[in-house]
């Protein structure tokens, strides 16, 4: 428990936070399970467009320190990687 001004401060700070952050998570998770699902389809227009519309979603989770900077781009790029490698 918070025995200090700036104490109780930090811990209502880190409650917002920490419901924004899931949140942003969320986001990340759900682009690139859509990407997934896109692949698994096997319609590499689809895929390629769902790809388009998450990796903007990535970065921001990379900017906001959600998702690891090196992770994010390494998600990218696997992903980018199994969309080209389709028929």
């Amino acid at each position: 428990m918070a025995n200090h001004k700036s104490a109780e401060k930090r811990a209502r700070q880190t409650e917002r936070r920490t419901i924004v952050n899931a949140s942003r998570r969320s986001r990340v998770r759900g682009s690139i399970k859509k990407v997934e699902e896109a692949i698994k389809s096997g319609d590499k227009k689809a895929a390629a467009e769902a790809l388009r519309a998450a990796q903007p979603e990535i970065q921001r989770g990379a900017a906001a320190r959600v998702l690891a900077k090196n992770a994010a781009g390494r998600r990218m790029s696997r992903l980018n990687a199994r969309i080209k490698a389709m028929a």
